[in-house]
This record gives C-alpha cells, sequence and structure tokens, in this order.
C-alpha cells in the first residue's frame, strides 16, 4: 500500500520532548489519540482528548508499568496486515482496531547507566513493550507508521500536510530502517552492560563475569557522527562513530571552537596525546606533544608555559606540526608560546579567553575544548580489526607505585631518580614498542619509538636528547642523571649499555628476561641502579 492515512495514534515515550506539539497536530487532523502512563498525563494536562491503552485493552496498567503495552490489541492493531482477508476477520473477531501510527522513544538506559545508577535501577530501566511495539509496527510498514526519533516529529507533520493526513511507503521504509537500528543498538547497549559494564555492579561482584569476561556474540552500539574528508590517506574513505552511551569524554565529544575540520590522522593523534596527558589530571601542569601517535615531549612544571617550554625542547623539530594536550585549562601566555609554531590541534580541558584570543589569530589551528579530562585508567575495552575477525581486549590500565618498585642492584636509587622513574615508566606506557624513555625531573630527555629492537630505540632516543642540547645550547643531554625505562624487560645487557652511554643513573623495566643477571650485572658493574616493576606496556 503506497499512502496510509493515520486515523489512529498510540503515543509512549520516554522522552517527551515535542510530543505534546505533535499530538496538538494530530488532534487537530482528526486522530484519535491513545497513550500510556506519563504521556497520557502530559497530553491531558495540555487539554488533548486520550485514550489509556488501557480502555483498548481492558487490563490495567501493571507490575509498576511493566505490563501496560504487552497485549493482542495492541500488537494485533500494528501487526495486522490490512488486505490479509484471514487477519481483517482475526481483528472483527476479537474487537482489535487498526493502529496507522505508533510514536515510541524507549526507557533512557544509556543515560541511567552513565550517571552511574544502582544496577536494579539500571536493570528498571531496561524496557521491554517500546521495543516489542517498535518492532511490530517497523514490520508491518506497509500499513503502520513508526517514528522514534523527536528530531523527526516536524517531518512527519509535513509529511501528513503534503498527503492528506497519509503517509507514504518511502517515508514509512526510512522510519522503519531508523527504528530497527534503534532497537538493535539499544539491545547492543544492554547485552555490553551485561557482558563488561555490569562486572563491578554485579551483587556477586566482578569475580562473578570473570570467570567468562567475553560473550558469544558482540554486538556493537554505534551511531554515525562526522563523515570525514578521507582516512590515513587520500584514497581512503573515514568516518567517525560514536558510541550510544552517553556521558563519554574524548576526543569526538570535544567542542572545537575554530579550525578546518578534524582529519582520520587528527582523531588518532590526539586520542593518544588526550590518553597520555590524562594520566597527568590532578598533577602538576603538564604538556604533552605528539606526532604521529607517539610523544615527542612530554613535561610537569609549576605553570603551565613552563610545562610547553620543556616539552617542546625534548624534541622541537617533532613537535612541528604536532598535536598538543595540557591537563589544565589554557592560559594566554601558554597559548601564544604554543602559537609560536606550527601546531594542528590543541586540546585541553578549558581556555580562558586571552587563549582563545592567542589561537585566534592562527584560523588553521584546531582548538578543542573538553569539559574535563577522560579517567586515564577507567575500565572498558578496546577493539581492533584484523583480516578476518575483531580482536578485544581489556585496556592497559596498568599502574605501578613505589611500593610496586623491586630494586635488584647493589645501589639504591634516590627519591629523586624513584620519581623519574615514576614518570618516564608513564610516559612509556604510551610509546609504541619497543619503547625507549629517558626522563629526568618531571620532563622527558628522549624518546624512542616503534623500533624493531629494544637498543635501537634507546639509540634513538639518545640522539634526540644529545640534539636538544645541542640546539638550546646546554652543556650536557637531559640524559646525563636521569631515568631510562623501558617497556618490556631489557633481554641483553646491550639495552643497559645503551642507558650507561647516554649518562643515565637508574633504569626503570619489567625483568622476567631469561638473561636478568646478567643484565643486573652489567648495571651493577657500571654503578647505577634498577628497579624491576613486574609488569610491562606493550603497544603496538
Amino acid at each position: 500500500m503506497t499512502q496510509v492515512t493515520i486515523r489512529r495514534a498510540l503515543l509512549s515515550v520516554s522522552d517527551k520532548t515535542g510530543i505534546v506539539e505533535l499530538a496538538s497536530k494530530l488532534a487537530k487532523g482528526g486522530v484519535e489519540l491513545v497513550s500510556t502512563g506519563g504521556t497520557a498525563r502530559a497530553l491531558r494536562d495540555a487539554g488533548l482528548p486520550v485514550l489509556d491503552v488501557s480502555d483498548l485493552t481492558g487490563f490495567p496498567e501493571m507490575m509498576d508499568g511493566r505490563v501496560k503495552t504487552l497485549h493482542p490489541v495492541v500488537h494485533g492493531g500494528l501487526l495486522a496486515v490490512r488486505d490479509n482477508e484471514e487477519h481483517v476477520d482475526a481483528m472483527d473477531a476479537h474487537d482489535i482496531g487498526p493502529i496507522d501510527l505508533l510514536v515510541v522513544n524507549l526507557y533512557p538506559f544509556e543515560e541511567t547507566v552513565a550517571r552511574g545508577a544502582s544496577r536494579e535501577e539500571i536493570v528498571e530501566n531496561i524496557d521491554i513493550g517500546g521495543p516489542a511495539m517498535v518492532r511490530s509496527a517497523s514490520k508491518n510498514h506497509g500499513f503502520v507508521t513508526i517514528v522514534t526519533d523527536p528530531e523527526d516529529y516536524e517531518e512527519l507533520a509535513a509529511e501528513l500536510a503534503d498527503n492528506d493526513g497519509a503517509t507514504s511507503l518511502a517515508f514509512r521504509i526510512r522510519m522503519a530502517a531508523k527504528a530497527f537500528a534503534k532497537t538493535a543498538s539499544y539491545d547492543a547497549a544492554i547485552a555490553n552492560w551485561f557482558a563488561f559494564g555490569d562486572a563491578f555492579a554485579n551483587p556477586l561482584g566482578p569475580e562473578a563475569l570473570k570467570a567468562t569476561p567475553f560473550v558469544d556474540k558482540m554486538p556493537l552500539a554505534f551511531r554515525k557522527g562526522e563523515v570525514l574528508r578521507y582516512g590515513e590517506n587520500p584514497h581512503q574513505i573515514a568516518a567517525v562513530y560514536l558510541p550510544q552511551a552517553v556521558g563519554a569524554q574524548g576526543v569526538p565529544q570535544a567542542e572545537q571552537l575554530q579550525g578546518k575540520e578534524l582529519s582520520y590522522n587528527n582523531y588518532n593523534d590526539a586520542d593518544a596525546a588526550l590518553e597520555l596527558v590524562s594520566e597527568f589530571a590532578g598533577g602538576d601542569p603538564a604538556v604533552v606533544i605528539v606526532k604521529h601517535a607517539n610523544p615527542c615531549g612530554v613535561a610537569q612544571a609549576g605553570t603551565l608555559l613552563e610545562a610547553w617550554q620543556a616539552a617542546l625542547a625534548c624534541d622541537s623539530v617533532s613537535a612541528f606540526g604536532g598535536i598538543v594536550a595540557t591537563n589544565f585549562p589554557l592560559d594566554g601566555p601558554t597559548a601564544a608560546a604554543i602559537c609560536e609554531i606550527f601546531t594542528e590541534v590543541v586540546i585541553a580541558p578549558g581556555a580562558d579567553e586571552a587563549a582563545r584570543t592567542a589561537f585566534a589569530a592562527k584560523k588553521n589551528l584546531r582548538l578543542l575544548l573538553l569539559d574535563e579530562l577522560p579517567q586515564a585508567n577507567r575500565p572498558g575495552f578496546q577493539m581492533k580489526t584484523i583480516a578476518g575477525g575483531l580482536l578485544l581486549q581489556s585496556r592497559d590500565n596498568g599502574e605501578v607505585s613505589l611500593e610496586d618498585l623491586k630494586v635488584v642492584t647493589k645501589r639504591q636509587p634516590s627519591e629523586q631518580e624513584l620519581s623519574d622513574c615514576l614518570f618516564a615508566w608513564k610516559v612509556a606506557k604510551h610509546v609504541k614498542s619497543n619503547a625507549i624513555v629517558f626522563a629526568k625531573e618531571g620532563v622527558t630527555a628522549g624518546i624512542g619509538a616503534g623500533q624493531m629492537n629494544r637498543r635501537d630505540s634507546g639509540r634513538i632516543a639518545a640522539v634526540r636528547a644529545r640534539e636538544a642540547a645541542e640546539t638550546a645550547g646546554w652543556s650536557e643531554p637531559r640524559t646525563t642523571g636521569s631515568a631510562m625505562a623501558s617497556d618490556a624487560f631489557l633481554p641483553f645487557a646491550d639495552g643497559i649499555d645503551v642507558a650507561i652511554e647516554a649518562g643515565a643513573s637508574v633504569v626503570i623495566q619489567p625483568g622476567g628476561a631469561m638473561r636478568d643477571e646478567e643484565v643486573i650485572r652489567a648495571a651493577d658493574e657500571a654503578g647505577i641502579a634498577m628497579v624491576f616493576t613486574g609488569m610491562r606496556h606493550f603497544r603496538h
């Protein structure tokens, strides 16, 4: 059937946005209104005539509203094929009236999860009757119009006005497709909460789901955000998809104040910078500079400007065209300093007027502001597509503290050396493997990333430090008296040789190699200290 005249509409919405205005237009068009619970009250309060669903079914709403629309009169009115004689006879025999329009949006499950509600409240916000009606109406789109998004109310009203109170088949098909996508993503969010997010809210505790943490079938709940100009390269297409769950904090949720639209690479690099700077949330002002998803300079200092200057000095060559992230709101002097070099993206938890004014002079610079930094060690999972499948792993939330460090050398590290170790270790966690990071007094001295062997990563980090010293006119590189962090164990003593040659006085590494004794002996012979973490941080 091409056009279907709307004579009866069932309205049952959790989000009341625009529902009274829509219902008023329907009533003026002679449409009979049927509704449930709070929606019916809102329509009556607006002076609109409305029937309760219980008037159709002969049964009252019961069980705290859990049972109200799950009834043959409702689903028969939605599912009946109007040109099927058998269906029409069944409707007549059981006094089932047709429902031509269904306007439904679902219980706010994701919003309830996002605000940290109790498990009981979250479960109570799993909609049953709503999705059932949506699927019934969508399946029978040949005869029934389904609308699930308040943003479509105006289009629905225009559709009815253009077709003398009827809807076209093309409109109903489009709305049905949108409705099925809605119920699919809604169910996916629920399934993923049970599989992953429920682990800590489950009354049986985290151990309840630890035995089988991965579901047999994993639905994804994402909605399309921005379509990007291209992917990593111009011949690739790309888009950003956002989680259905509300409350997410990251690059896609940031407010872009200026600059061109973000590219695929901008998103990837800005995410790397944001993840690392979030490690310093709540601490002294910190600045992270990232290039091609690897940090090239990281520093903490008394002010944001000092942190920027120190981070930039680590590798001013690589910083050109980089991504900058801060853990403090941006101020005018820091913004002005950042603007002295070409920078692609700056992301921060806020910016004062002086900073915004400084950045405004650089029209192509993308300035992204967040309400707050994402939690560095938040629970969750990471996904990566591979040919023929998908890899899923829990986020790398591993942390070490002073108490976790095991001194394995004869020389004990000083308090400052231990502080340098922890700083270098925090940065190394976010450097592509093989990763070597030299750091001293809250500043990276040299970073080596992504090499096929650890010795070469160390040599690259040392070269970067020497070049930085030459550029700045320092008498010696910052690696002198620094801590060297290795993201995985040093398999051979040549890793210690690199540290010694660079002037490091302490090494932090996971330990656990077959040649640990040889590596420890090399450190002892050189008179440097070394600590083991018992934890590695591969990042591929």
